[in-house]
């Protein structure tokens, strides 16, 4: 049966779109605004870095031992096109790693775009957390093939699979983990409003329950717009009139009113307090060269990232201790033409997260490495077995996690075997995760602060796993 939806419904989801502090928004503000009333001694952030359209795993972290080289050359060949790249040693080859433990023999490297990644590797402040994936329990290939196994809803979906990712639910869902981190432990900022943040637009990760997600543009405040049309379509109700005038007698209008007031408040708050970009504030990212074009080119998610220290970089002012951040990097759905692309997107990656580590390390004076996690995610993997030029969707994926609480220069997790019928392939090499984003989650979310008594609010299928924490976190 539908519940009707009456006025007071519609009131208490608008108050609920308003925030939800317990102080009158003004109050708050100034609460906000008193930087020496925040100790910024305990301030942890995490920022999600979400591969839109699925990465590829098998050319970002290669196995490179004989065994699993062949294998990989064998099957990213059998195409009109290889996207097999070059051996380490050789000309544009990937790049060894070598992780602090060893894993049976094996050996690694990374795509040859990833340079910045492997000296971040190499000086301990980027993790590998192998083969993570969207998993309900665990499951086996026979289980899976079986149809004996639960498994999350509408696999291989893009949509489906990034809200899984981000919230545990198909598309649809209302709120994700990062937000309902946010609802736990927004009572320890000055105000909710800025405690969860996405410069990439609506997302379902950083949506609470009781705590909006707050939208700022890759180069800073997004503005409120169309103040000078009209309400409900209306030309009696033109929108600058009936904020500018509290004394309207419609009980929507003053919601209305009361909402767009404070949005319009939070984004000259916000605007004055962020750091400035620039010179005297947070440095620009440099351009990064295309490896296609051999062109300098702006990096969008270099951008999104200089936004995100601007933010954190105004935290006294803010009076947040804990903040979570959403940024993403699109076009990883590469059936097609994968090598020439997936190697731009490689490039974008290193220099990006290169870039804030860097900036990282002295953020308006001072070094916030160790207070600032940040994680890469994506919809899904994909297959070894390429389809022409490219490859087609999966499921596990490979993922890195960067900051100075990382520890790094390690692989976690079962690395899988690279070829087809082995015990982590589900068909064409997509791989069943080893470690489920529960786990990945958790593990960030202990980090971060969350009790474990309350990880399980945070991530429904956690009790499933025996492993709660996979240790890539000092």
């Amino acid at each position: 049966m539908t519940t009707p939806f009456t006025r007071r419904r519609f009131l208490a989801s608008m108050a609920g779109a308003a925030g939800t502090s317990a102080l009158p928004f003004a109050a708050t503000l100034a609460a906000m605004g008193n930087a020496a009333a925040a100790d910024n001694d305990d301030y942890k952030a995490l920022i999600c870095v979400f591969l839109t359209g699925g990465n590829d795993a098998y050319n970002t972290v290669l196995a490179t031992d004989p065994t699993s080289w062949q294998q990989y050359e064998r099957y990213r060949s059998s195409g009109s096109t290889s996207i097999a790249l070059a051996p380490p040693g050789a000309a544009g080859g990937v790049l060894p790693i070598t992780p602090a433990a060893a894993h049976a023999g094996r050996s690694f490297a990374l795509h040859p775009n990833l340079g910045a990644l492997k000296s971040l590797f190499d000086a301990g402040r980027v993790g590998i957390v192998a083969n993570v994936g969207t998993l309900v329990a665990p499951t086996t290939v026979g289980a899976y093939r079986s149809g004996a196994a639960m498994l999350p809803r509408e696999l291989f979906s893009h949509n489906d699979q990034q809200s899984v990712w981000q919230s545990s639910m198909p598309e649809g869902a209302s709120y994700g983990w990062g937000g309902r981190m946010g609802d736990l432990l927004a009572s320890g900022n000055s105000n909710n409003m800025f405690t969860c943040v996405s410069t990439a637009g609506n997302a379902v990760f950083v949506s609470g329950r009781n705590v909006s997600q707050y939208q700022v543009d890759a180069a800073g405040v997004k503005p409120v717009l169309s103040l000078d049309g009209y309400l409900f379509g209306t030309t009696r109700h033109p929108l600058r009139n009936i904020i500018t005038n509290n004394a309207t007698s419609n009980v929507l209008e003053r919601e209305y009113v009361a909402i767009v007031n404070k949005a319009l408040q939070s984004q000259a708050f916000l605007g004055s307090a962020m750091a400035p970009s620039g010179a005297a504030g947070i440095p620009a990212p440099t351009t990064y060269i295309d490896p296609n074009t051999r062109r300098a080119t702006v990096n969008p998610l270099a951008v999104q990232l200089q936004t995100v220290a601007r933010v954190i970089a105004a935290r006294g002012a803010l009076g947040v201790r804990r903040q979570v951040f959403f940024v993403s990097l699109g076009g990883f759905d590469t059936h097609d033409n994968q090598r020439t692309r997936h190697a731009d997107l490689m490039a974008r990656l290193a220099h990006g997260l290169s870039y804030f580590d860097e900036i990282s390390a002295n953020l308006m004076g001072v070094n916030m490495r160790e207070k600032v996690t940040l994680f890469t995610a994506s919809d899904f993997g994909r297959t070894l077995v390429t389809n022409g030029d490219g490859t087609d969707h999966g499921w596990g994926s490979h993922h890195f996690v960067m900051g100075g609480a990382v520890k790094g220069r390690n692989i976690y997790g079962s690395f899988p075997a690279v070829g087809l019928g082995h015990d982590s392939d589900v068909g064409r090499g997509a791989l069943l995760p080893s470690q489920s984003v529960d786990q990945y989650g958790a593990t960030l979310a202990s980090w971060f602060g969350v009790p474990d008594s309350q990880l399980a609010t945070v991530f429904p299928n956690l009790p499933n796993f025996a492993q709660r924490n996979l240790g890539f976190m000092a």
